[in-house]
């Protein structure tokens, strides 16, 4: 990339919520070292809230599941002089290839995560956050040293009472093994209340029933999952001192946010790089299995059958550090 004349630049990163989220430190940092540059973001039509206000983006471009056709002539016109593909899978490679723009390519390292699931032999144990990976793609280029950002609307969409004391739980993922147990959220969301702490349930569409399963279970604790609407998931968020979640999209949500996490991990590990991101945070890990991790993304039950990843992090545990990072104990 040059310095001169106005150029237009795409930044590539279809989907997920976290993934997307991931992105930020460097679109701060390119726009803040090329003001001249129009910076383009294409997206997953689902995901674009998490861009709908960012100021270093030009123009929010959304990718649709079926007809991309009108998509990829507007992409033509717009005469890239540069593709930063993040994505880097299929659909991404062929867009890339139709702009016929100079590209820069995130690494993904699939057989370094092939690996460490199958062999455990582990060549990512220095290997750096997934937003520092983001910006080694574009040679030379680092990134401002500040964390994730998500720009909301100038008129929240719901408050929490501020006399409170709120501890947000977002107990929701795709994965089964990525799930902190339902019954151990119950069991905390207890604890936390004896100590004097107001307990919301936080997340989407997906996360509906297990929020209103818990809300049954944990006495006068608030249910506030939406349809998807992340300003308002977010905007909660920042009302809680400290938010307790597993390895998800959240959790990139809450360091958005700026508020305190406290995420749990279990099929998954920190060398994949999608840990919390220049925010306070704590990871609970169960580090004296060697099974772990049996998947980079999550699998819908333990392979092994005893699920002791998660299992062996208990309530206590985590209301123990919960208490520790808000300085109580």
């Amino acid at each position: 990339m040059t310095t001169g004349q106005a150029e237009n630049i795409l930044i590539i990163r279809l989907s997920s919520l976290g993934d997307i989220l991931l992105t930020t430190p460097l679109l701060r940092s390119l726009k803040n070292l090329y003001p001249g540059k129009n910076i383009d973001f294409l997206i997953r039509a689902e995901y674009a809230a998490t861009l709908k206000f960012n100021p270093y983006v030009n123009e929010v471009l959304l990718y649709k599941r079926d007809d991309n056709s009108e998509l990829l002539r507007r992409l033509k016109g717009k005469k890239y002089t540069a593709v930063v593909d993040l994505q880097n899978n299929l659909r991404s490679r062929k867009i890339v290839k139709t702009l016929k723009a100079p590209a820069f390519r995130f690494k993904k390292r699939s057989f370094d995560k092939f690996l460490l699931v199958k062999f455990k032999i582990n060549r990512l144990r220095n290997a750096p956050q997934i937003p520092k990976r983001y910006a080694a793609s574009i040679p030379d280029f680092k990134l401002d040293g500040l964390g994730l950002e998500l720009f909301l609307p100038e008129k929240s969409p719901l408050g929490l009472d501020p006399g409170m004391d709120y501890i947000g739980f977002c107990p929701g993922s795709r994965h089964f093994t990525k799930m902190w147990p339902p019954e151990y959220f119950t069991s905390l969301g207890r604890l936390l209340q004896k100590e004097g702490f107001n307990v919301v349930l936080l997340g989407g569409k997906s996360d509906r029933e297990i929020c209103r399963r818990l809300s049954e279970e944990i006495p006068s604790s608030i249910d506030l999952s939406n349809d998807d609407d992340l300003f308002q998931t977010a905007a909660l968020m920042k009302q809680c001192r400290l938010i307790v979640c597993n390895d998800s999209g959240l959790m990139h949500a809450a360091c958005s946010a700026r508020v305190p996490v406290l995420a749990i991990f279990g099929s998954t590990v920190k060398e994949f790089g999608f840990t919390p991101y220049k925010n306070k945070n704590l990871i609970l890990e169960n580090n004296l299995l060697s099974c772990r991790p049996c998947s980079h993304i999550g699998r819908e039950k333990c392979p092994l059958g005893h699920f002791k990843c998660m299992l062996e992090i208990t309530p206590e545990t985590v209301l123990d550090n919960v208490k520790r990072m808000l300085d109580l104990s």
